[in-house]
């Protein structure tokens, strides 16, 4: 430990502490060589040493980002196992209260309610098949819980697939669509490039016969003044 620590230090943490007044859990301890009076060998001995556990301000800064969605594992799985037991019971009752309901009216007890039977007939039809294989045993029948399963799960995943399948393509056509428009501004930047190139080049030509002029006059009049 002294090759990479030359004074170390020994931190014990008490991690089951229960005493507000305590402050922070910690004792702190030092090793120093024990001499002894009747001269014998020295020995290390622990003394206690005050200790105080401090942060710097970027290292709370990233103490309170994790701890800030963190919670008390024990305590949420308790939570979600207890909301759990509790949705469970709750769909116990309901469905001992539709058991009731339909024997009473199977033993013509209460009268016969269409939009109830429809109700129930859609929760039905939501739930897989779950009733017993044939008496033939034979895989893929009607009552196949496993076969059952795979079909709901398969429905909901071509629907997810589908709908994947939707974007992509979506996408791929906004994508065609701005090129389209891309090239389209392009052709339009050429072409109002060309007409400034050509304005230019006609107004180049105009000033260079406007010079042409203006020398050809003055050499008109050298030659008038000469002849005089």
């Amino acid at each position: 430990m002294r090759n990479y620590i030359p004074n170390p230090i020994l931190v014990i943490v008490h991690i089951n502490s229960v005493d507000p007044t305590q402050g922070i859990p910690t004792d702190a301890y030092f090793a120093i060589e024990e001499i002894k009076d009747d001269g014998t060998t020295t020995a290390e001995t622990f003394v206690h040493i005050p200790s105080t556990i401090e942060a710097e301000e970027a290292e709370e800064i990233g103490v309170e980002h994790l701890l800030r969605d963190l919670k008390e594992s024990t305590g949420d799985l308790a939570t979600r196992i207890t909301s759990q037991l509790e949705s469970l019971r709750g769909l116990q009752s309901r469905l001992k209260e539709v058991a009731v309901y339909l024997g009473k009216v199977l033993n013509e007890e209460l009268p016969v309610n269409h939009a109830i039977l429809e109700v129930l007939q859609d929760v039905f039809n939501l739930l897989p098949n779950l009733s017993p294989p044939p008496a033939g045993g034979s895989s893929g029948g009607v009552g196949d819980l496993e076969r059952s399963f795979r079909i709901k799960t398969n429905d909901q995943l071509m629907c997810i697939y589908l709908s994947s399948m939707i974007r992509a393509v979506l996408a791929l056509h906004d994508l065609i669509d701005s090129g389209i428009d891309g090239s389209a501004v392009k052709e339009d930047k050429k072409e109002e490039k060309k007409e400034e190139k050509k304005e230019e080049s006609k107004e180049d030509k105009e000033n260079k016969d406007g010079d042409d002029k203006k020398v050809n006059g003055a050499a008109g009049d050298q030659k008038a003044n000469n002849a005089k």
